[in-house]
């Protein structure tokens, strides 16, 4: 049976968010992480798209001076969600942006993307197959403008192994 084995909190900027309900696998989030919590910046954000699930939950970032700061650069929803996982303990923040990733690693914070959040539903089974994950990477491609280069491509393709069959 497939388990949720990360004790992370997770914070999750739009973009994750926007993808998967385009893929029909927002839910994955939820199987892997019980709960997310966003920013009411990302809220509004993703209300535009889709009713909020109410596993997803609502924070304030307390440092508003760190989002000003952080929005200098970034979009207001990437600089309010880095700026929360700075002030969240043992926070991991699911981020798409280049810029933004290279921002959040620049802060000393744990990261990942969509492509990460599929790779872990991959290996926690909540995903069936490669072929499964693979095509789900197809339909962000063209159901969404999610960029994904070959190379995030190839990248996944090596790190999924089809299961052993548990009876061998």
């Amino acid at each position: 049976m497939p388990q949720n084995s990360f004790d992370n909190i997770i914070i999750s900027d739009t973009s994750c968010l926007i993808a998967l309900t385009q893929i029909n696998q927002l839910d994955l989030l939820k199987k892997l992480y019980k709960t997310v919590a966003i920013t009411p910046e990302i809220a509004n954000e993703f209300k535009d798209k889709k009713t909020l699930p109410d596993w997803i939950k609502i924070k304030n970032v307390k440092n508003t001076e760190l989002v000003k700061t952080i929005n200098q650069h970034l979009d207001i929803g990437e600089s309010s969600a880095i700026a929360l996982a700075n002030e969240t303990k043992n926070s991991l923040l699911i981020i798409d942006d280049d810029k933004g990733r290279k921002y959040a690693l620049s802060m000393g914070l744990l990261i990942t993307g969509t492509i990460g959040v599929l790779r872990q539903a991959y290996d926690s089974g909540f995903i069936e197959s490669p072929e499964k994950a693979l095509s789900l990477i197809n339909e962000l491609k063209e159901k969404s403008h999610f960029r994904i280069s070959e190379k995030v491509v190839q990248n996944f393709k090596s790190q999924i192994n089809p299961r052993k069959n548990s009876e061998t």
